[in-house]
């Protein structure tokens, strides 16, 4: 059977015109009936090419201020009849339906009219009916009609008719009508999620156009994949693609180093997820310094961010080191020269970008979803339950450590010191090895403890963890308490000095 089909008339109706004219211009030479509406008819129209009005057609005009213009028999009779069925073939004589065998139709901007901020009714109005439904007509039946649905795809149709002479192949029109139903479903989706947005609905919809095949996922032997606007959260100055694990690191930097957004110089370095180094200082360069000292061995290979912008001296600083990817706000001239003599080093700039609120992750045959940790510790928020009260400086240092503790996988212990990680325990079974393996780390790269304070994320069931931090120095204690027995390790603190506080918010990293 002959599935090639010779065009004979066309439905034009779109709301971006860019690129439209030489498709116009081509289905005009090729001797095809051109059919419109409304701003598209005229933008036909102009260009001296004839068109014919759609309301001639179904003998009504645009209606509800445009609401209503194709939603009619007569065009989607043209749309979805079968013409190898000769009861269709008798009803399209019958009604003088025309034949339509190419649909060029986009959608109004629903997205970007929602990102813009618009009011509700602005958005509601940019709900498209009448397009939507002419693209799943046209999908649909893409035996006998192609359909193009975006303007995106408006070079690659004008290749197909160009090059068939107005003659489609059927895998044209069912690879064309793939892509329509992309379109339509990805554009339901971000409709629901709008009117879901305070989840009254158990419902995930999730859909991501902008897909990115990456070098492999984890390993070299699983295929990897990105979907998201990488272009819009950050602008790429310098080096190799990103992989799946550089992609996994970023994304654990930028949450962490939302914590400290609006804090003075602070610089993060980050390994598997994971900070191994950490510091607030006055400079960003001294930053860089003190984080380095935290874990100067597991920095190698590292991702490394700055919440204010890198300069000369902080470059120099860390030109020394072998670091995958460097992410900041921004870069003088000079320091981007210099972190520029890597030519593998990645070098981001971090542009002001939403995040979603919610985390979303594949468990057995399914998915959790979850909000987002939200929840910052702060001094306003800290209940001292200790006779001995920490000092303001040991305050500060307490948040600082729950900062990193929240960003840190469980289970884990965060030992800090004039707003410097000294070191932490990660990911362990048991909350005393997370804090014996900090303990030892911090010694093996000769801190001195004296006076450092202790971050968990998770309560105490018993005293044993600040009996250990008190003989390796620890002076103050934050954990978010709710255990049946916080009272024994309260009344250890208070039998040798310590001070502890309690937040009530757990910070359980997965």
């Amino acid at each position: 059977m002959n599935t090639a089909k010779k065009a004979s008339a066309a439905l034009i109706s779109v709301f971006h015109k860019d690129g439209l004219e030489p498709i116009v211009k081509k289905l005009d030479e090729l001797g095809v009936t051109l059919y419109s509406t409304g701003g598209t008819e005229k933008f036909i129209r102009d260009l001296g090419i004839n068109v014919v009005p759609v309301e001639d057609v179904t003998s009504y005009p645009s209606i509800l201020g445009g609401r209503v213009k194709t939603l009619h028999p007569k065009v989607f009779g043209g749309i979805l009849n079968r013409q190898d069925n000769d009861s269709d073939i008798a009803q399209m004589e019958e009604f003088e339906i025309p034949q339509l065998d190419i649909v060029i139709v986009d959608l109004y901007p629903f997205e970007k009219t929602v990102a813009s901020g618009a009011p509700e009714q602005d958005i509601i109005e940019k709900i498209d009916i009448g397009g939507i439904s002419l693209i799943r007509a046209a999908a649909k039946n893409f035996k006998d009609v192609l359909c193009v649905s975006s303007m995106e795809d408006y070079e690659g149709f004008l290749k197909v008719i160009s090059e068939g002479n107005g003659t489609t192949t059927l895998e044209d029109r069912k690879r064309f009508a793939s892509k329509a139903f992309n379109v339509s479903s990805h554009y339901d989706t971000a409709i629901f999620n709008y009117f879901n947005q305070n989840h009254d609905e158990a419902v995930l919809k999730i859909s991501e156009q902008n897909g990115q095949v990456l070098r492999y996922g984890e390993n070299p032997h699983q295929k990897g994949f990105f979907f998201g606007d990488f272009e819009a959260m950050f602008t790429k100055l310098h080096g190799k693609e990103l992989s799946y694990n550089n992609l996994l690191d970023v994304d654990a930097a930028v949450n962490l180093m939302g914590e400290f957004k609006n804090d003075a110089p602070t610089f993060a370095i980050l390994k598997h997820n994971n900070a191994c180094g950490l510091a607030t200082r006055d400079t960003i360069r001294q930053a860089y310094v003190d984080a380095l000292a935290g874990d100067p061995v597991s920095a190698f290979g590292g991702i490394l961010i700055s919440n204010v912008e890198i300069d000369a001296s902080t470059a120099e600083e860390i030109h020394k080191l072998f670091c995958e990817v460097v992410i900041a706000p921004s870069y003088s001239a000079d320091a981007l020269e210099i972190l520029k003599g890597k030519k593998n080093r990645i070098i981001l700039i971090q542009n002001e970008v939403a995040l979603p609120d919610t985390l979303v992750r594949t468990c057995l045959n399914g998915v959790l979803v979850q909000d987002k940790d939200f929840k910052t510790d702060t001094a306003d928020g800290l209940t001292p339950v200790t006779d001995k009260k920490p000092s303001s400086e040991e305050i500060e240092d307490l948040i600082f450590a729950s900062k990193l503790c929240k960003h840190t996988k469980s289970n884990t212990i965060v030992l800090a010191k004039n707003k410097q990680l000294c070191a932490s325990g990660t990911g362990q079974t048991s909350r005393v090895d997370a804090l014996n393996q900090a303990i030892n780390k911090a010694k093996s790269f000769n801190f001195e403890l004296d006076g450092a304070v202790m971050a968990s994320d998770a309560f105490f069931p018993f005293p044993d963890c600040v009996e250990i931090a008190d003989k390796a120095g620890v002076k103050s204690v934050i954990q978010p308490g709710g255990s049946i027995k916080d009272q024994l390790s309260i009344d250890y603190c208070n039998e040798n000095g310590l001070a502890m506080v309690m937040t009530g918010t757990r910070h359980f990293k997965h």
